[in-house]
């Protein structure tokens, strides 16, 4: 099995009513597994994690997460109001707005390296490398850094103004 298979096994999990039944049932388990995987050096505790996971309790939280892992994959249609969209974004077209892209240097989750797409950005654009063991989830485990790049973005956007 190859890495990418490894990282991604719940999208293959999540393809199966299988997959589907287990995250109806274990959805707060598992999803504090995913944290864990996804940011590995992130010691969050239970007070933390349950404050997302309250979000969990939601009555369509399973249906939409089983259908977008089933739609990335294939496997289920999307909405067909946004066909024409999902067609010009299947082109890659690049972005012209200025970006600043971040990553955790301990992001535990699959990802490109920032050299396999910073070339789509036509703007001004910068990527930053979240030190300290940063892992998936950058807004709660480097809410500055995070909030900065937005603030820093917003600026690149008024001085293009």
């Amino acid at each position: 099995m190859g890495g990418a298979e490894l990282a991604w096994w719940y999208q293959y999990y999540f393809a199966t009513e299988r997959g589907r039944a287990g995250y109806e049932k274990y959805r707060h388990d598992f999803a504090k597994l995913i944290w864990q995987l996804a940011s590995p050096h992130w010691d969050f505790d239970d007070a933390t994690f349950d404050r997302s996971a309250a979000a969990f309790d939601n009555p369509d939280h399973v249906s939409i997460v089983i259908h977008n892992y089933r739609w990335r994959l294939g496997l289920a249609e999307g909405e067909p109001k946004y066909d024409e969209l999902e067609q010009r974004l299947a082109t890659a077209p690049n972005i012209s707005m200025p970006t600043i892209t971040l990553e955790g240097d301990a992001n535990g989750a699959p990802h490109p390296k920032a050299s396999a797409y910073a070339g789509k950005f036509s703007g001004r654009y910068e990527h930053r490398l979240i030190t300290g063991g940063v892992g998936h989830n950058l807004p709660q485990e480097a809410p500055g850094d995070f909030a900065q790049a937005i603030i820093d973005v917003d600026a690149y956007s008024s001085s293009a103004s």
